[in-house]
């Protein structure tokens, strides 16, 4: 198995770095420019997918229920979760053979808007031929792969004795990962009451990032609408955020050197999908 503490991911040269935007309705207005690559009227989405899974992990009481909208462009997936009811699966046969410039300028629900921007700027570049550090999830039961997932994402962050962690989006695991590395989590989600280990989950999200030293955050929060709220907090505080991302993994890359510190992006297929090795992909700025 992965070891728990793996080293922080190296860091990436400013210099490698496009403009950051400083939300994500400019990122949008950007790529709908043509100024991240080629424009996107030219580039179909050639399937659309509407995913529902639940995962209870041994020994838990706590099941996951995620949905996924997914979006195929080229080679590549854009990927967003959402809250129930949020999408509707019949999307899938009016958006495919759309262009990602129609999506992105629709009234779409969000999380669709969002997976048609993550697929655009993973089709320019791709997570796996990008300046990042990649990461081969062990093969092995869903525990095991989440273990060694959730070790990742914690190295991203430098996290000593008593460091106060906001956790915006509990993971167990990740709670767990940020615990035996001597940080203190301080974790926020809509729909638990107390983590795994009895730790109380706020629903206030201002509230513990506001307490936090550093703060990790899952990647839902470009899907409910929260992400420019949490970037603007992090950097008017100069706090290291770091973002653990399969909703909109490219989506937060282009935030690097903006507010976010550090990422991981786990593209699709996500390791919950699999029992074999599958690769997710760390970046960190200095800060």
């Amino acid at each position: 198995m992965t070891d728990p503490k793996l080293p922080p991911a190296p860091p990436i040269s400013d210099a490698k770095l496009p403009p950051a935007p400083s939300a994500v309705a400019e990122l949008t207005s950007a790529v709908l420019s043509g100024n991240h690559g080629p424009e996107p009227a030219g580039l179909s989405i050639t399937s659309a997918f509407w995913l529902h899974n639940t995962t209870r992990l041994p020994g838990a009481d706590v099941t996951y229920r995620n949905y996924y909208v997914l979006l195929r462009v080229g080679e590549v997936f854009g990927a967003c979760a959402f809250e129930s009811d949020e999408v509707d699966p019949s999307y899938c046969a009016d958006t495919s053979g759309r262009t990602v410039a129609d999506v992105l300028r629709s009234d779409d629900p969000l999380p669709i808007r969002i997976a048609a921007l993550d697929a655009y700027l993973a089709a320019v570049e791709p997570h796996h031929t990008a300046d990042a550090h990649e990461i081969v999830l062990p093969a092995g039961t869903p525990d095991v792969r989440a273990r060694a997932r959730d070790a990742a994402v914690a190295g991203l962050l430098d996290v000593a004795a008593g460091t106060k962690v906001a956790l915006i989006g509990v993971v167990n695991p990740l709670v767990d990962a940020i615990t035996e590395r001597g940080g203190t989590c301080l974790p926020c989600d809509f729909n638990l009451r107390e983590t795994a280990s009895g730790l109380p989950v706020s629903r206030d999200m201002l509230e513990v990032v506001d307490q936090a030293d550093a703060v990790v955050a899952t990647g839902m929060t470009l899907s409910n609408g929260s992400f420019d709220i949490l970037l603007s907090r992090c950097r008017e505080q100069a706090k290291p955020l770091a973002i653990y991302a399969q909703t909109g993994s490219a989506v937060a890359r282009a935030f690097l050197g903006s507010g976010v510190t550090a990422l991981s992006a786990e593209p699709f297929p996500f390791s919950q999908f699999s029992a074999r090795p599958t690769s997710l992909y760390r970046y960190r700025i200095d800060e």
